[in-house]
């Protein structure tokens, strides 16, 4: 295929809003970040003062680009090809985290390699798509009601040896949405009602059992100061009350670029990572916030249609698979600033600082451009 006509099947919509909310996010991380003056600057300043989270920002970026433009490039059907070797050698690295992993803050999540520390349970998120969608792609439902529940064992094996493997690091926040993302691909592929209602009545009745033997304490922590803030508002409440003064001081139209005080202040804990979208808030205020979800609605639009127009089983559950993980990331995160959910320590795609996740979250576009494009060559 020659250049022009490589690049006209490019989905350049997908792309388009990829790209505008990673420049949207840089904006925000400055803001976060910046401190030099805020009343009186100018550009030069603000271009000289750069500070050193976002220049480590822009270098992941252009590694993030490097990453999309290859899996863009490189046939998607080699992943359905070493889709369960890849998820086997997943675990073993989350099995490696267990016995030489490097603890941080009480979690070992971590292997050091030197100048960078990778965490492989972001990667298991694909992993795990990878696996459920070469699964799939070989094995239809015996009629159109879908999956009775003795036909998911696999399945459920594939998505519940990592959530288990990550849950006990700890790290519940990716252990959850594992789960979330791998039930559904399930919904997507077809599970009977039935099965459905069965399975929403064991997770309701496995509750207790999960407060009682699963539950650390600063997790039990993390749900009572969800139901109460202000139990606590110095220690376990601190985040969230300090997240909810900062989303609602925006208000409309947000304080201004820089003119933000929690994050800058440093009243308002990791706002460059979990809680990034309360400095938006902050600073752009409703529309800025409005702005920005309505981006990532129509970058998850676009990728329910490219699953949707796949020619090929894998491709369609790749692309779905793909997409939930964002879907999830940002219902999660949005929630979790805003008080609706637990503090679980997930990033917001294409705003939050970290490599690994950058790096990850392009991926995901590059892999659903590649579907996209191949829909035209078989």
């Amino acid at each position: 295929m020659n250049r022009s006509r490589w690049l006209s099947k490019v989905d350049w919509t997908l792309l388009g809003l990829a790209m505008t909310l990673a420049f949207f996010g840089l904006s925000v991380l400055f803001s976060a970040t910046y401190e030099g003056p805020r009343d009186h600057w100018t550009l030069t300043e603000l271009v000289g003062s750069i500070p050193p989270i976002v220049k480590k920002q822009l270098i992941f970026f252009g590694l993030s680009l490097g990453v999309m433009l290859i899996a863009t490039i490189v046939d998607y059907r080699h992943v359905e090809t070493y889709a369960f070797l890849l998820y086997g050698f997943g675990v073993v690295l989350l099995v490696l985290v267990h016995l030489i992993g490097e603890t941080r803050s009480g979690a070992t999540r971590w292997i050091d390699l030197g100048p960078i520390a990778f965490q492989p349970s972001e990667s298991m998120k694909m992993l795990v798509v990878f696996a459920l969608a070469r699964y799939f792609s070989k094995r239809e439902a015996s009629d159109d009601r879908g999956f009775y529940l003795r036909d998911l064992l696999v399945p459920f094996a594939i998505v519940g040896l990592p959530a288990v493997l990550v849950a006990t690091q700890p790290d519940l926040g990716t252990a959850l949405l594992i789960t979330f993302i791998g039930m559904s691909v399930l919904f997507c592929v077809g599970i009977r009602w039935k099965s459905l209602a069965i399975l929403a009545v064991a997770g309701v009745l496995a509750l207790p059992v999960g407060w009682n033997f699963v539950l650390k304490d600063y997790q039990k922590d993390r749900v009572r100061t969800f139901l109460e803030p202000e139990r606590d508002p110095k220690r376990t409440g601190y985040h969230i009350i300090q997240s909810k003064i900062a989303v609602g001081s925006g208000r409309v139209a947000g304080k201004g670029f820089l003119q933000g005080t929690q994050g800058t202040l440093r009243f308002l804990p990791e706002h460059h990572t979990d809680f990034i979208f309360s400095v938006l808030a902050e600073e752009r205020g409703w529309i800025g916030c409005m702005t920005a979800l309505g981006l990532y609605l129509g970058l998850l639009l676009r990728g329910l249609t490219i699953g949707q127009r796949a020619k090929d089983r894998f491709g369609a559950f790749l692309a779905v698979g793909l997409t939930s993980i964002l879907f999830w990331h940002v219902v999660v995160n949005v929630n979790m600033v805003t008080g609706a959910l637990p503090v679980v320590g997930v990033p917001l795609p294409f705003l939050s600082y970290g490599g690994t996740f950058l790096t990850t979250t392009f991926l995901i576009v590059g892999l659903l451009c590649n579907v996209s494009m191949r829909r035209f060559m078989f």
